[in-house]
């Protein structure tokens, strides 16, 4: 674990905070939209689905136009500021323009609830874990001392969220709008350095252009690793998308079930901040690949464990187990990219090549997968989301890219054909 020294401390803890207060409003409102949709807005688990599913079609065509334009703008923090501006306005938005839409307009709801969660979640989330990972190796850090701390501010959240929510949904919103508005106040004091040596290897000098983008796109690495995230990160987060109204069935009542699971999120939130402690260390050991393959071979697991499950107190066991394929998923991610991919498009590379790939997975098998859970049960369902991350798993063994040694440093020399050491396909 890299030290965190004199000089870059308080930039590191307003960052934190930073991520903290994001996941905080995260997971004080939309961490239980599954639930929202079905008993306060009245959806069936098809239609929830549905919901998932354009709110996918929106994330995929923001994402790549969020990471286009941190990669074009490097450490500059306006995409940030308008970020965190439209988290702020949450609780105005859900009480008085999106349940009532929904209840009176679906569709038209649907449509304006999926722009905006865009807006200031699904893609919004991927754009401040990039600027907090280019944070990190600018700094000296490693990506998961600060992504902790979002992990943090999930489980505070998560610790009375359910108990909130049960109450009244508003409760919520607006403290989750509260805690925005702090938030801005921390990004306004922030303030990065990109003058330094380590700066000028993590932002690349020539700013990205389309034609990087196209490049990217025809780069073999990049549907490679697309095909894992296809087999293996599709399962892990649309089985995650409606997970908490099956786990409410092994409970006497929704309530108790709610709260239930809103104290078992806070473990799970725990034990994905104490693995961001100690994932980059397992990561750098034994590499960015074999760390991937290990999150499928989780996933695959817990999954048809999920579905073999009968009893309260075994599902109980088994949720928090998301929080370690998270913080493995997510730093392997950074690092594969930071390693087989040029600078010029990190941000580009994470919201398109990963993020947006796992929102065309909420388009694609969201729909399908609501409706396998209200015609087969979310039981079955859940097997077959296992058997087929590990089939991707295996698939993947062969398709990924080998990590190089941690001997040479990450990204500076690798270009999005992922060659190194070819000085004319450096030249794009």
């Amino acid at each position: 674990m890299k030290t965190i020294t004199a000089e870059n401390k308080v930039s590191y803890y307003k960052m934190s905070l930073i991520i903290f207060l994001y996941f905080f409003t995260w997971s004080a409102s939309v961490g239980l939209l599954a639930l929202w949709l079905g008993e306060k807005s009245g959806l069936n688990g098809s239609i929830i689905g549905t919901v998932f599913a354009v709110n996918g079609i929106f994330a995929v065509m923001m994402k790549p136009v969020y990471g286009y334009i941190m990669d074009k703008i490097g450490m500059n923090k306006a995409l940030l500021y308008f970020i965190v501006l439209m988290s702020s306005l949450m609780a105005p938005f859900f009480i008085y323009i999106y349940q009532p839409l929904l209840l009176s307009h679906l569709t038209l709801g649907i449509i304006v609830g999926a722009i905006y969660l865009s807006f200031a979640w699904y893609a919004g989330v991927a754009a401040c874990e990039s600027y907090a990972d280019r944070f990190s190796r600018i700094n000296g850090l490693e990506f998961g001392q600060v992504r902790m701390w979002g992990s943090l501010g999930w489980a505070v959240a998560a610790s009375f969220s359910g108990v909130l929510f049960n109450l009244s949904p508003a409760y919520n919103f607006i403290l989750g709008s509260g805690a925005s508005v702090i938030m801005l106040a921390v990004l306004l004091s922030l303030k990065v350095d990109t003058s330094t040596a380590k700066a000028s290897q993590v932002i690349a000098k020539d700013k990205i252009v389309f034609a990087d983008v196209i490049d990217l796109l025809k780069n073999a690495k990049f549907w490679a690793f697309c095909l894992y995230v296809a087999g293996v990160a599709w399962m892990m987060f649309i089985a995650e998308q409606q997970f908490s109204r099956f786990f409410v069935t092994f409970f006497s009542t929704k309530q108790q079930g709610n709260a239930v699971y809103g104290y078992l999120s806070t473990v799970q939130s725990g034990l994905e901040f104490l693995m961001y402690m100690i994932i980059p260390f397992i990561v750098n050991t034994i590499g960015a690949k074999k760390g991937l393959l290990f999150v499928g071979l989780l996933v695959g697991l817990r999954l048809i464990a999920s579905g073999l499950c009968d009893s309260h107190l075994l599902i109980s066991l088994i949720k928090p187990l998301y929080g370690l394929e998270q913080s493995l998923l997510l730093v392997s991610v950074f690092k594969y990219i930071a390693e087989h991919f040029n600078k010029k498009v990190n941000s580009t590379m994470y919201l398109l090549g990963y993020q947006a790939m796992i929102y065309v997975g909420s388009i694609v098998i969201s729909s399908p997968a609501g409706y396998l859970y209200d015609r087969i049960g979310f039981e079955h369902t859940y097997i077959i989301m296992g058997v087929i991350a590990l089939t991707f798993t295996l698939i993947s063994t062969f398709t990924l890219s080998a990590c190089r040694s941690n001997r040479h440093p990450p990204a500076d020399n690798i270009v999005n054909n992922g060659e190194a050491g070819n000085p004319q396909a450096s030249k794009q």
